[in-house]
C-alpha cells in the first residue's frame, strides 16, 4: 500500500500522515509507517527532449542518527516525476532533501521532514512485520531485515503485467498467498520482437505496451500509463505478500516465440531501465531477475547484464536480491564472481524429469551465491499430465534438499503466459495446457505442493542449511548442526539417525497436505531411528533443538 506524499503548491499530503504541512518548512513532520511505502510528487519546470532518458534526479533521506537513503525520482509522464521511499526504522525523524543533476528548479532543492512509527496497518505481511529481504554476502537464503530466514516459493506469472486485470490479479494473488506463496516471477514488459496482437488485456492476442520502441531492439520510449496500470498491480500483489521477481526483458524463449529484445537492446538502455525499475518498484518488497531465460555468455549479453547488475546494487538502498535465471542448456554460473550477484537460477526444462543434480551443480559453484531451480517442468505443459499433481511436490523437495535451499519455484502451462481463456489463439501448443487458460491452470492440483513445502519450513532456522547425506544411510536431507534437520523420504519408512548434530525431536509431516502426522524424539546415542509411520506415501521429518 502506498502512502502519497504529493508536493504540489507548496503542500505535502500522507494518507498515513497527521494533515497536510508546507513543504518548504524545514520542520514539518508527517507520520509513516515502517516499510511502507511512501511517494513524493515533483514537476519539472525545463523541458526536456525525453524526460525519461535525459533527467536525473534523486531525494536524499536523513535520519536522525545518521543514516542516510538515496532514491531516485523516476518520469511519470509529461513533467511529473516522483519517489519512493519506506523507512526501515520504526521510529525517529526523516530529513529529505532533493537534487537534479541539472539544477532544474522544479526537482532541485526541496526539503521536508517527516515521523516514522511502527507499522500498524490492519492487514499486515511478512514484509510490513520483518521489512524487506535481502541476501547476506556468502549467504544461500533470504533473509528479512529483522534477521528472519524465509523460504521463496514463487509462481511463474510471467505474462501478467501486459495480460492481467485488476480483478485477475486480485483473484491469482488470493489463491497463491492462501496456497503458501510469497513470489511471482514477472517479465515486467511484454518482450518480442515480432509479436503482434490489438493493445488491450481483455481481447484475443492482445497485450499492453511498456516501451513504444521495443520492436527496434530499443528501449528509449517509456510508456507511462502502462506503468501506472503495472503499479496497480503490483499493489494487489504486495498487499497480498507476494514480492514481484521483476524480470527486466526477457532473452529466451520469450511470450509468443517471436524474438526477445533482451539479446538486442544495448548495454546502456538495459540497465537505465533497471534503474528505473529500482526507482519505481525498489521501496517495496523485491527481487531483481538481471537475466531471464539465456546461456548468458555471449560477450555483449555478459556485459549487459553486468552493466545493469552494477547499475542495480548502485541504486537499490535496501539490497534487495539480484541474480540471474538460466536456460536449460546453461552453465549456470556466470557473473559468479561479481558483488552484485546474490543468486544463481537454473531451469530445468519442460521434459517431465527431475533434474536435481542441476541445483546439486550449482551449489558447488564458488564464491557461493544462494541458489534455486527457477523453472521446473511447467505443470501440464504441452500435454495433460506432464508434470502434474505429486510431480510438483516431489520436485520441490528434491531441488530443496539437493541443494536449491534459497526456495521452489513453480510453474503451470497457460498461467504462464497468461492465456485469457482455454480457446484464445497464438499461443504454441508445445507451452501451453490443453483445455485450459489462466484461470483454470490457476487450480491445477500440483500448485499446492510448493506452497505446502514453504508452510512446513515456515518458522524455522533455515539460514545457512545445506544439504546433507552423512547423517543418514543417503537419504534426502538438509542440516543446520545443531538447530535443524530436514528429511525427506519420498516412499516413507523409517531412517536411521547416524548424527548426534540431529536434533533429538522430530515431527512427522505429510508433504501432500501439510498435516501433522506424528512426532517423536530419537534416542541419545550415536544410532537412533526415527520413524515416518508410513509406508509408500512421502513423508517429511522436521527435527528441531525444541
Amino acid at each position: 500500500m502506498t502512502n502519497k506524499l504529493i508536493l504540489s503548491s507548496g503542500l505535502l499530503y500522507c494518507a498515513a500522515c497527521l494533515g497536510a504541512i508546507d513543504a518548504g518548512a524545514a520542520e514539518a513532520i508527517a507520520e509513516c509507517q515502517q516499510w511502507h511505502e511512501v511517494e513524493l510528487d515533483f514537476a519539472a519546470e525545463q523541458d526536456a527532449l525525453n524526460p525519461y532518458t535525459d533527467v536525473e534526479a534523486w531525494v536524499d533521506f536523513t535520519h536522525d542518527d545518521g543514516i542516510t537513503i538515496r532514491r531516485q525520482m523516476f518520469w511519470d509522464g509529461g513533467k511529473a516525476f516522483r519517489v519512493r521511499f519506506a523507512s526501515p526504522l520504526s521510529s525517529g525523524n526523516w530529513r529529505w532533501q532533493s537534487s537534479d543533476r541539472d539544477g532544474d528548479p522544479g526537482l532541485n532543492g526541496k526539503t521536508g521532514s517527516f515521523q516514522s512509527v511502527a507499522s500498524n496497518t490492519k492487514t499486515p505481511t511478512a514484509f510490513t512485520q520483518h521489512g524487506f529481504w535481502s541476501i547476506p554476502k556468502g549467504g544461500r537464503n533470504l533473509i528479512h531485515a529483522d534477521g528472519t530466514a524465509r523460504l521463496l516459493c514463487a509462481d511463474t506469472a510471467w505474462a501478467l503485467p501486459w495480460r492481467a486485470t485488476v480483478d485477475q490479479v486480485k483473484t491469482y494473488a488470493k489463491d497463491r498467498r492462501d496456497k503458501g506463496y510469497n513470489a511471482a516471477l514477472l517479465m515486467t514488459v511484454q518482450p518480442d520482437l515480432k509479436t503482434k496482437g490489438p493493445r488491450s488485456r481483455t481481447e484475443a492476442e492482445g497485450f499492453e505496451v511498456g516501451f513504444e520502441d521495443l520492436p527496434n531492439g530499443s528501449l528509449q520510449k517509456l510508456n507511462p500509463d502502462y506503468f501506472q496500470t503495472f503499479d496497480k498491480l503490483v499493489d494487489v500483489l504486495t498487499s497480498h505478500g507476494i514480492a514481484p521477481v521483476y524480470q527486466p526483458v526477457f532473452h529466451g524463449y520469450g511470450w509468443k516465440g517471436g524474438g526477445t529484445a533482451g539479446n538486442v537492446v544495448s548495454a546502456e538502455d538495459y540497465a537505465r531501465y533497471c534503474r528505473y525499475l529500482v526507482a519505481r518498484y525498489g521501496a517495496r518488497p523485491a527481487i531483481w531477475l538481471v537475466g531471464g531465460d539465456g546461456p548468458a555468455e555471449k560477450a555483449s549479453i555478459v556485459e549487459q547484464l553486468d552493466t545493469a547488475g552494477t547499475e542495480i546494487e548502485k541504486w537499490d538502498a535496501y539490497q534487495q536480491p539480484t541474480g540471474i535465471h538460466y536456460s536449460p542448456h546453461a552453465k549456470n554460473r556466470t557473473h559468479q564472481d561479481k558483488a552484485w550477484l546474490d543468486f544463481q537460477w537454473c531451469q530445468t526444462g519442460h521434459s517431465g524429469e527431475h533434474i536435481a543434480e542441476r541445483v546439486a551443480d550449482m551449489w558447488r559453484n564458488r564464491p557461493v551465491k544462494a541458489v534455486a531451480n527457477g523453472e521446473p517442468t511447467y505443470e501440464n505443459i504441452g500435454r495433460t499430465g506432464k508434470g502434474a499433481g505429486w510431480w510438483q511436490g516431489h520436485e520441490a523437495w528434491c531441488n530443496l534438499t539437493a541443494g536449491g535451499t534459497m526456495g521452489v519455484v513453480y510453474g503451470a502451462g497457460s498461467l504462464w503466459q497468461w492465456r485469457l481463456d482455454a480457446n484464445e489463439p497464438g499461443h504454441a501448443d508445445w507451452c501451453t495446457a490443453p483445455g485450459a487458460g489462466w484461470r483454470e491452470a490457476l487450480d491445477f492440483e500440483g500448485s499446492k505442493y510448493p506452497g505446502i513445502a514453504a508452510k512446513i519450513l515456515e518458522g524455522l532456522p533455515l539460514a545457512n542449511m545445506e544439504p546433507n547425506w552423512d547423517c543418514t544411510y543417503g537419504r534426502r536431507g538438509l542440516l543446520v548442526p545443531g538447530k535443524l534437520f530436514v528429511l525427506y523420504l519420498p516412499e516413507g519408512g523409517n531412517s536411521a539417525i547416524l548424527c548426534k548434530d540431529v536434533p533429538r525431536s522430530y515431527r512427522v509431516y505429510d508433504p501432500k497436505t501439510g498435516k501433522v502426522m506424528a512426532e517423536g524424539t530419537l534416542e541419545n546415542k550415536e544410532t537412533a531411528h526415527a520413524k515416518s509411520d508410513a509406508s509408500g506415501e512421502p513423508r517429511v521429518l522436521v527435527f528441531t533443538a525444541n
